[in-house]
């Protein structure tokens, strides 16, 4: 479900897109809700054949209040008529964001598979059939996520009208080119340039215990990627990444030394091969990551799509990432969990356009918003809401929030602590051309 403002300490929590719980978990409410109505008939069933038997014999029961027997009666009846009416309108919403999912899913599949996104088209059109209202409630659902999805970005500092446009212009972008969300099949096009990748430093740390601490633990100083080595008790081993954001936004300096620049950050974005995506692998395959291992990532804006893309396409078995400031969102298989942090006035974020009405992931997957940078100042310039510090602050609320997603973090953490060894190495990754 959703965690809402201060309940939540300023973060909302669902499943992302239009769809903010789970539909079968709402299914599973109405039927619980159709019991309980049920609950209530048999009590008023009980009264009333409590009532036809103190007529029957006023003398046996001359202490009966009939007329507050009659009311309570009266009462359960109108309970289970409540009850009743209230599960209703929990399958038909359940329904409503099925019709959603079919329909943004047939639309992903109709480049890589017509056959499969005409299946699913079919589907949505019977349940409409079935229900006129569904599609009516669909649209609703989709048109209030597009409406909300920016809300933020133009209320930052205003400087006489002339900076809401550029931090809209995130939006505008991801919209426009439809490159936010990486459709199911798309692999990164042609040859990265070629990187040197270099151990920089060693470490032997403790497991990450939550959210935050796990995105404190990007590498230091210019190392941009850290990979940790678990050995688990029965000796398997598994690996968990740390990949950095952009280290070098000069204009002038694109495409030289530092692979994690302007020009590998286009490239990702619009789907072609990268150095900060090469020298990840290499960095991995260095730390003895082999085909099939799995490999966890935490990552932090063009880490993000760097993230994205291991998870979709690398030989990796990539079955937990948690990102921020991402400015993409990756397509992935039910087994697969995404956790995203996203700040609704963060204009790097909004490259995403919102990600996508049916979100994606398993159903423990969820998307964390709020609003980086309440205040418009001066430190909208600076792009603060899109640190990572900001970030973790939201990470933070993350950790302390009771959403039961959330709360199930804790079983990722204990895992990882029931490591036997951790072995941490962090990278450093240069261009070589």
């Amino acid at each position: 479900m959703t965690m809402v403002g201060a309940a939540a300490g300023g973060v909302d929590i669902d499943y992302g897109g239009a769809i903010g719980v789970d539909t079968d978990q709402l299914r599973d409410v109405g039927a619980r809700m159709l019991t309980v109505a049920a609950q209530y008939g048999d009590v008023r069933a009980a009264i009333g054949r409590a009532q036809a038997h103190i007529a029957s014999a006023p003398q046996a029961f001359p202490r009966v209040d009939v007329g507050a027997l009659q009311r309570s009666g009266e009462r359960a009846g109108a309970l289970a008529a409540e009850v009743e009416s209230a599960c209703t309108g929990t399958l038909l919403m359940a329904d409503a964001f099925e019709v959603v999912e079919l329909r943004a899913q047939a639309e992903a599949l109709a480049l890589t598979d017509a056959a499969a996104a005409a299946a699913l088209q079919a589907r949505a059109d019977r349940m409409i059939a079935g229900d006129e209202r569904l599609g009516e409630m669909a649209d609703w659902l989709v048109a209030g996520w597009k409406e909300q999805r920016f809300e933020g970005l133009g209320s930052q500092y205003d400087m006489n009208g002339a900076l809401p446009p550029v931090f809209l212009s995130g939006a505008w972008v991801g919209v426009a080119l439809g490159l936010g969300k990486i459709r199911p099949g798309a692999i990164l096009k042609g040859v990265a340039d070629p990187v040197r990748v270099t151990p920089v430093a060693t470490s032997a740390p403790a497991a990450a215990t939550s959210l935050a601490s796990a995105f404190r633990r990007m590498p230091a100083g210019q190392a941009q990627v850290a990979v940790e080595k678990y050995t688990m008790t029965d000796g398997a081993s598994r690996y968990v990444a740390y990949v950095k954001g952009t280290q070098n936004s000069q204009l002038r300096e694109s495409g030289k030394q530092e692979p994690w620049d302007l020009k590998s950050n286009v490239e990702l974005y619009r789907g072609d091969n990268a150095a900060s995506y090469q020298a990840t692998l290499d960095a991995l395959a260095a730390a003895g990551a082999e085909a099939g291992d799995q490999v966890d990532v935490v990552a932090y804006s063009q880490g993000g799509m760097i993230a994205a893309r291991l998870s979709m396409q690398s030989e990796f078995d990539v079955a937990m990432q948690m990102t921020a400031g991402s400015p993409n969102e990756p397509t992935l298989s039910d087994d697969q969990t995404l956790l995203q942090l996203r700040h609704s006035d963060d204009v790097f974020s909004a490259l995403a356009a919102g990600g996508s009405p049916e979100g994606t992931g398993s159903p423990d997957s969820f998307t964390a918003t709020r609003v980086g940078d309440p205040l418009p100042g001066l430190q909208d310039l600076t792009l603060r809401t899109h640190a990572l510090d900001t970030y973790i602050e939201t990470a933070e609320m993350v950790d302390a929030s009771v959403d039961p997603r959330a709360e199930a973090l804790d079983g990722y953490w204990q895992e990882l602590g029931e490591a036997v060894t951790i072995e941490r190495t962090e990278f450093y990754a240069e261009r070589t051309k």
